[in-house]
């Protein structure tokens, strides 16, 4: 039978489970506001690096391309054997991107027998008028019973340079847009293409990638930002209006929230090309 969204998204993936790591974990407060703060005391931000006043060595900046969350920990603890609750200089921290952040917290808190699960798409609080690729983390709000949507990667510093003043523990709608809906808002012409992405990389085709990421993080496969699959060997252009419809159907799916569960599952499941590869998941 098929588990409740719930049920799935208290299990750990492939690339989000501690494994060995479980024990160092077990120790660790079981509130989201904690774990956020023991990740930003832990990791280091590759873009934000050098205005907090450590620039990275190509090999430090290589630390993005871990793919589990498992072999994550065991670069961590290389760096530094302390505890995770210690916090570490930022020689000794983790180098990481917003995809990494919001994986390692839903790990924590999946860990702690809360749901939880990585979703791909676009901030728009880094830079005005622009729709910047983004990673951010939901989890089930048992007494609530709702998903609350995280921006973990926000630390102090960066709220600060950032001027952020919405609650990034409880984002309000609208500041982080899935990736299904900013595929909506290009094609229904309320928004410029150009406008989503992150450095030169920008368009339809970055919104493709997007929302083919979101889709396997609801099927808890969360894929490195960079990873070309599925749709990414065309240009926008190439792809056939019986593609464009498939788009259109998997950007409503990555919006229902739980009522497109089984959806999404069903869509990944039937459909091999979007499969990842079976060296990215080891």
């Amino acid at each position: 039978m098929t588990p409740q969204p719930q049920q799935f998204y208290e299990m750990t993936g492939p690339l989000s489970s501690l494994n060995k790591h479980r024990h160092a974990c077990a120790d660790l407060p079981d509130d989201t506001p904690s774990l956020c703060k023991i990740i930003q005391s832990t990791t280091l931000h590759i873009f934000w690096a050098e205005r907090m006043g450590f620039p990275l060595s190509e090999q430090r900046q290589a630390e993005v391309q871990i793919r589990s969350v498992e072999k994550k920990l065991d670069r961590l603890f290389e760096l530094d054997p302390s505890p995770l609750q210690v916090e570490r200089p930022l020689a000794a921290r983790l180098v990481v991107n917003c995809r990494d952040i919001s994986l390692i917290l839903a790990a924590l808190l999946k860990a702690k027998g809360i749901p939880a699960r990585a979703r791909c798409g676009f901030a728009t609080y880094f830079t005005p008028g622009k729709y910047e690729d983004h990673w951010v983390t939901e989890y089930w709000q048992a007494g609530e019973q709702r998903w609350c949507m995280v921006d973990a990667q926000l630390d102090d510093f960066q709220k600060e340079a950032l001027k952020i003043h919405f609650d990034t523990l409880d984002m309000p709608v609208g500041k982080f847009i899935p990736a299904g809906r900013a595929w909506q808002l290009v094609r229904l012409h309320k928004a410029d293409a150009r406008k989503f992405g992150i450095f030169q990389y920008k368009g339809e085709m970055f919104i493709v990638g997007n929302l083919q990421r979101d889709l396997l993080a609801l099927n808890s496969v969360e894929l490195l930002p960079w990873d070309l699959w599925g749709f990414l060997d065309k240009r926008f252009v190439q792809l056939a209006p019986g593609q464009i419809a498939f788009l259109d159907e998997m950007a409503v799916i990555t919006q229902l929230g739980d009522a497109g569960f089984e959806l999404a599952q069903n869509m990944l499941a039937r459909n091999e090309f979007l499969h990842p590869h079976a060296a990215w998941l080891c």
